[in-house]
């Protein structure tokens, strides 16, 4: 580990209890005040440090938000894992649980299919918003004003000759994911699998993921998957209430 990087954690460790000055600081991790104002200054440009006054400093914002953000995962990947097993015993395809980070979607849990063909996917890796069906649900989960923003920020390569090419195409497919609760991947991601997905929310109603069936197209048509919704919008609901989710609490209605 470099000098700097080791300081710095050092320091994010010291203000772990309360806030302290800068003095306190050098003093307890043993390096001058000049090096410490530059660590400092470093990480509350990235908000892991915030000053309090002028005197004294404090842990900042983005930690919590890190910090949130890996137990919101943990608990969601936990809570829908049976959900999961589930749906993938019932229909022997595979399932995924995917979450949004930085703009692209995040493979946090995965049930490989019963069938020989395999999905290149992998708990860790990224996919594209545009053209993945769990992408698609994550994206229409955004207020409006921030998926609009989205929409309008992203590349939309081509994977496919299905794949969806410009924000105004992906917007209106966003109004119909929220309308109708699940999204639907027609060989836009890789041409020979066509996917479903739905959300998983938690105790507010929030959508924390989203939960997929990945189908080779060898194995099922378009109708033949779509004949899959109603098995997986019960295991989206299964999970949702896992997470703390509860159907009163929506009015009535789980999506």
């Amino acid at each position: 580990m470099s000098q700097s990087l080791d300081r710095a954690l050092t320091l994010v460790a010291a203000l772990a209890g309360e806030p302290k000055t800068l003095d306190q600081l050098a003093e307890e991790i043993g390096v001058h005040k000049s090096t410490v104002l530059r660590l400092l200054r470093t990480l509350e440009s990235h908000h892991f440090v915030h000053r309090e006054g002028a005197r004294h400093y404090r842990l900042g914002s983005a930690l919590f938000d890190l910090a949130n953000r890996s137990l919101e995962q943990r608990d969601v990947r936990r809570g829908a894992e049976p959900a999961l097993a589930a749906l993938n015993e019932r229909t022997g395809h595979t399932v995924h649980l995917a979450s949004f980070e930085d703009g692209e979607v995040v493979y946090i849990d995965k049930v490989e299919g019963h069938h020989a063909v395999r999905m290149y996917s992998r708990v860790g890796k990224r996919a594209p918003l545009h053209c993945t069906a769990v992408g698609k649900v994550l994206a229409a989960a955004l207020p409006p004003a921030r998926r609009e923003e989205l929409a309008r920020s992203l590349d939309y390569p081509a994977l496919t000759a299905n794949t969806i090419r410009d924000a105004d195409a992906y917007l209106a497919e966003l109004a119909g994911v929220a309308e109708r609760g699940y999204a639907l991947d027609a060989r836009e991601h890789e041409d020979f699998i066509h996917c479903i997905a739905a959300p998983v929310r938690g105790a507010r109603g929030e959508v924390l993921a989203a939960l997929s069936l990945s189908v080779p197209t060898v194995l099922l048509d378009i109708d033949g998957l779509l004949a899959l919704v109603p098995d997986l919008l019960a295991a989206a609901e299964e999970a949702s209430v896992r997470c703390g989710w509860t159907r009163t609490e929506q009015g009535g209605t789980s999506r």
